[in-house]
């Protein structure tokens, strides 16, 4: 395997030990609330609040659907709707544990006010600052907010694992294939991670508070290619597979392979009184607020063109009730030549739709008025509607939905990646459904999409 030099990960924390600077000579306190502390980050730090206030990390609420329905995917977007918590209106209370706001009690927040900024959110090192930080209930007097706030430095993974890692586990799903392994990772766990000792930070590197800007064409900064050669392999075979396949199809062979992950959930059993079931993966089949619920673990993920864009459901677009409704989709294609085949954890899910204006329901579930404590689905529904300036018929069915959530991390080493026979040949695994990709066959016996003129120029 061929790979460019980097510098030595010792070498960049001796260094950053050695220039950091030690917040106890400059924070003194006392603090009674967070923003105390932000304001006294933003004396010294005066280009960071207009820095982070144009950051891809603050702005998750904004809709960045083009005019062709497409957006960039990536874990950090807001996806305007989903099938885990259905959409952000109304529903802010889970989703902002872990944003950079600091207190938003009600819609008067200011998104444009850097004083609002959490800074302890990615800079803390105690590893006891809560971050429950939209809960109108919760005191600051609760923790240490002096010794936190001295304790700031350069964000390590457990600040982004804080949010990230707890994605395939639990009910939140919004860090695609990532789980709480990823904060003590084996070799086996995350070859970057846990084998060479690599941290977030080294692929994923910043620029004035934004972390993995896009590109001005819209691709990702972070690629196997920053590292690695478009020729990696020592057999010349597999490197020819780089224009077709991303490197992650091979590498990822698997995911959820630590942690139990939620792979479908039917929004329309819940709200009764049943008693929760363990499965074998010491998880709750069943919650009275969420429905009920299936896990699996060692999955293989799904495979489709990539070209790191998808086609959105939007909000009021109409849809027909018999038919699974893709929310997210790869808009990749065969005749794209910058799609490659790609792996993708995949999950089914039933949510409220109303057959009558026949589109999704928005409902509010947090809130006194919400869903997880009226248990009523029709005046949950009517609330979040009624956010959202679109007209409900005061029914409500359910219907199934998909989403795709694109894999690339915890990457495997090339002796546990996939085999020849995973994919190719009479008597393999057959993981790649050759013509559901778009090919007449397999390649191995028809050739490549080049040579059987598939890809349009």
């Amino acid at each position: 395997m061929i790979m460019k030099v980097l510098i030595p990960l010792f070498l960049l924390t001796f260094l950053y030990t050695v220039f950091a600077q030690d917040h106890k000579e400059n924070l003194f306190g006392p603090y009674d609330k967070v923003q105390q502390i932000v304001e006294e980050c933003l004396m010294c730090h005066e280009e960071a609040g207009d820095e982070v206030l144009q950051s891809n990390h603050w702005n998750w609420l904004s809709s960045n659907i083009a005019d062709s329905n497409q957006i960039f995917n990536d874990e950090e977007k807001h996806i305007p709707v989903n099938n885990f918590c259905i959409a952000v209106s109304g529903n802010s209370t889970p989703c902002t544990t872990c944003h950079l706001p600091f207190s938003r009690k009600d819609e008067s927040f200011d998104f444009n006010v850097a004083e609002n900024i959490d800074c302890l959110v990615c800079h803390e090192q105690t590893g006891t600052y809560t971050q429950l930080k939209f809960e109108a209930t919760q005191s600051d007097s609760a923790i240490n907010l002096l010794a936190i706030a001295q304790s700031v430095g350069k964000p390590t993974d457990k600040n982004c694992g804080f949010c990230h890692f707890r994605g395939v586990g639990g009910v939140m799903m919004q860090s695609g294939a990532m789980d709480k392994s990823l904060f003590e990772p084996a070799e086996e766990t995350d070859f970057h991670l846990g084998g060479l000792g690599f941290g977030c930070s080294d692929c994923h590197e910043t620029d004035k508070h934004n972390i993995s800007p896009k590109t001005e064409s819209g691709q990702s900064p972070v690629a196997c290619e920053n590292c690695h050669d478009s020729a990696p392999h020592e057999k010349e075979l597999l490197n020819k597979h780089y224009t077709a396949v991303a490197c992650q199809t091979c590498h990822i062979p698997t995911y959820s392979r630590t942690e139990a992950s939620i792979v479908e959930r039917d929004w329309s059993k819940a709200g009764q009184d049943l008693a929760a079931v363990m499965n074998e993966f010491g998880e709750s089949n069943y919650y009275k607020a969420l429905g009920e619920l299936v896990w699996s673990k060692n999955i293989k993920p799904e495979y489709y063109w990539n070209n790191s864009t998808s086609d959105y459901y939007e909000l009021g677009e109409k849809i027909e009730k018999n038919k699974l409704l893709d929310l997210n989709r790869p808009s990749g294609k065969i005749s794209d030549a910058n799609s490659k085949i790609s792996p993708f954890k995949v999950v089914k899910f039933k949510q409220p739709y109303d057959p009558v204006n026949k589109y999704l329901i928005i409902p509010k579930l947090y809130g006194d008025d919400g869903y997880q404590k009226t248990y009523d689905w029709v005046s949950s529904s009517q609330e979040g509607m009624n956010l959202l300036n679109l007209e409900f018929s005061g029914t409500v069915d359910f219907i199934e939905t998909k989403m795709y959530w694109p894999i690339n991390h915890m990457v495997m080493s090339s002796d546990n990646a996939l085999k020849c026979t995973s994919c190719h040949g009479k008597g393999g695994e057959g993981l790649l459904q050759w013509k559901e990709l778009g090919y007449p066959d397999d390649p191995m016996k028809k050739g490549g999409r080049v040579k059987n003129k598939l890809v349009k120029e």
